[in-house]
């Protein structure tokens, strides 16, 4: 656990860069903000983050749960995830009440194919975009 670094992951480099190539600027574990999210679009209102399927749970009822049993320690490790998981939904849901949009991206997805990643930020600042012009 001491060797895994809270920020400045591959997948949140990898990310950046992809984003940075797209001509988006933007804020790097933005602490002013409930989650302290990995990247932060402060113009359009948007927060990033890239969670490692491991330890936020990817595939919880299909697979890990199971890993984790067969494991060392499962029952900390069970704990230690579900906790994750639980403090997700909550950093979604105050970020969504503070009027931010919230995206995650699993470090899979952002190592198989980044540009499909800026697909979905496009997509988010577009939509911020048009419910601006809305109200």
């Amino acid at each position: 656990m001491s060797h895994i670094r809270p920020t400045g992951t591959s997948i949140e480099l990898i990310l950046e860069k992809a984003l940075w190539a797209h001509g988006y600027r933007y804020r790097k574990n933005y602490r002013k903000l409930p989650g302290t999210p990995d990247i932060v679009l402060t113009k359009s209102r948007i927060a990033i983050f890239c969670d490692s399927e491991f330890f936020h749970g990817k595939d919880w009822d299909e697979t890990l749960r199971e890993q984790i049993r067969r494991g060392s320690r499962p029952e900390y490790w069970e704990a230690k995830i579900l906790r994750n998981m639980e403090r997700d939904t909550e950093v979604n849901q105050k970020l969504r009440a503070l009027g931010w949009t919230v995206v995650r991206f699993w470090g899979n997805d952002i190592k198989k194919d980044p540009e499909e990643c800026v697909k979905a930020v496009d997509e988010a600042v577009w939509e911020r975009k048009i419910g601006e012009e809305i109200e």
